[in-house]
Formats: structure tokens, C-alpha cells, sequence
């Protein structure tokens, strides 16, 4: 069985412009209908300097639109509520120790990767294992220099028109909530393989984003939908499919109105049976892409 862990799905964007093809598509969708357009992007959130990764077909919405979608706020008010979430909700009770929920090999491998991407053992010990997983994912993205600075939304938001309005699906808390609710043992699952990954398979960092720059949505399901959906089933309805539920509405209510939206969320969240381009094509409307 392919294993993948939900890092893969939502943070494996740890990636080196060494990806990059000559010419940069990731996938785009348009939603259309009597009086209205929809562009939907499928971002990555961390991301390296120097990657040339717009498309031309999001640069003509973004020169249109009336609002301007995220999965959060793209602000440092949303990055502080966030922050705040994880160390509250992130921390293990008093005597637990996060080494102690592992298997030896699992406990052998935090050390390991923890030494390797500069996490001490005592920043690791008093947290969760979701926590743990979004630590050493970020520290690892950044040694190859990927950054949220860097990364889609917050390039988007700078450089988008100023009278765009920002709308957001969530917020930090709400999201940081999911990562919590998680089962302890799929928890643990899951920082394990993402472990396991960190220390025998960096690579796997490098296939998505190249996947993602090609627009090859295919690779993409491949390399993280399919194997979520057999290894965690759970982590996949949650931060995927009742994700992409809940958004439905909004959207929904947009294409009502009249006018140009771009709504910019993980590229996860726009792939797939489940994602929002085929349940959108499931109500009537007319979406072009991928």
C-alpha cells in the first residue's frame, strides 16, 4: 500500500526551483455561467523565491475581480489567532511526554529528524503528534527555502488590485480545530509516516510541486489523494471532503450573483472526484479545466 501522510496533502511544498519546467502551468479551472465567472486555483503555501508560477489565465481574472477568495485570512491578525490555536490547542497534557506515544521506531526517528532539521528533543516532547508533524514539515520546507512569504496566497494577496475584496473560507482557529480533532492514533499514524518520509523519501516534496508547476493534476492525485484516502480515511473526510462541503455554499452563492471571483485554496481541494471543479460540474455549471 502507498502510504502518505496528511502532510503531503496540505504542507509538502518544501521544494527547490530546481522543479521548475519551462513553462510554469499549474491548473487552473473556470466556472461559468449566465452572468458570472469563476477562476479557481489550486495553490501551494510554502514556496522558494524565484519560481515563475502564474498563469496567464489567473493573472486575467485577478485583473477583473470583484472578490478574492482564500482558505484564511491573509493577514497578520489570522498568522497570530493561528499561533495562538496551536501552542493552546497543540500541547500535550502534564506528564505526557510525545516520544512516549511512539513506536521505538517512530521514537528512534524523531530523534533523528528532529537532529537533522534543527528540532531539540525538548521542543518536540510536550507537543502533539499534529503539531510535531506541522513543525518539522515547516522546518524542512524552510531549509530549502520555502516560506508562507513566498508561498501562493500571500504573493496573491500583495499583488492583487487593491479594491479586490479578501474573503476567507475559515479561519486559523477553525482550521488549527481540525488538525486537533484528529483521533490520537491516526495522530500518530500519520507523524510517523511523515517521519519516515522526512528521512528516506525528501524527493517526494520535489515530484509535487513539479507536478503542480506542469499542471498534472493526475501525478498530484496519484501522489497525495489516493494514498490518503487508503492510509488515513478519517484525515481525508475531514480536512478534505467536509472541507470542500462546507464551501460549497459560498461558492454557490457567488455564482448567483453576477460579476468575477477568484477563489485561490489548496491545490488538494480542487483535484479529484471529490474536489470542488467536479462537484461544481455535478450542479449544471460549465467549468473548464483540468
Amino acid at each position: 500500500m502507498r502510504r502518505r501522510s496528511m502532510i503531503a496533502l496540505l504542507l509538502a511544498v518544501g521544494l527547490t526551483a530546481a522543479c521548475e519546467p519551462a513553462r510554469a502551468e499549474p491548473p487552473v479551472w473556470t466556472v461559468r455561467d449566465a452572468d458570472s465567472e469563476m477562476i479557481l486555483f489550486g495553490s501551494v503555501h510554502l514556496l522558494p523565491p524565484g519560481l515563475d508560477w502564474r498563469p496567464d489565465a489567473l493573472e486575467a481574472g485577478l485583473a477583473q475581480a470583484d472578490d478574492l477568495w482564500f482558505e484564511l485570512p491573509v493577514d497578520a491578525a489570522s498568522e497570530a489567532q493561528g499561533a495562538a490555536a496551536a501552542l493552546r490547542l497543540g500541547r500535550l497534557p502534564a506528564g505526557e511526554s510525545l516520544p512516549d506515544l511512539l513506536s521505538v521506531e517512530g521514537r528512534e526517528r524523531l530523534a533523528r529528524v528532529g537532529a537533522l532539521y534543527g528540532a531539540p528533543p525538548q521542543l518536540l516532547a510536550g507537543v502533539k503528534p499534529w503539531l510535531a508533524e506541522v513543525m518539522l514539515a515547516t522546518l524542512a520546507f524552510g531549509r530549502a527555502g520555502a516560506t508562507t512569504d513566498q508561498g501562493v496566497e500571500r504573493q496573491i494577496s500583495l499583488t492583487a488590485p487593491p479594491d479586490v475584496a479578501r474573503r476567507a473560507f475559515e479561519t486559523a482557529e477553525e482550521q488549527i480545530a481540525m488538525f486537533a480533532a484528529a483521533p490520537l492514533e491516526e495522530q500518530v499514524a500519520s507523524l510517523e509516516e511523515s517521519l519516515e518520509q522526512l528521512e528516506t523519501d525528501p524527493e517526494q516534496f520535489d515530484r509535487l510541486v513539479a507536478a503542480w508547476m506542469a499542471g498534472d493534476v493526475a501525478t498530484l492525485e496519484d501522489e497525495a489523494l489516493d494514498p490518503l484516502r487508503e492510509a488515513a480515511p478519517g484525515i481525508y473526510q475531514r480536512m478534505v471532503v467536509a472541507r470542500n462541503m462546507a464551501w460549497m455554499e459560498p461558492l454557490t452563492a457567488r455564482l448567483d450573483g453576477r460579476g468575477t471571483t477568484v477563489v485561490v485554496v489548496g491545490v488538494g481541494h480542487l483535484i479529484g472526484p471529490d474536489g470542488l471543479p467536479e462537484r461544481l460540474r455535478a450542479l449544471g455549471y460549465a467549468v473548464e479545466g483540468p
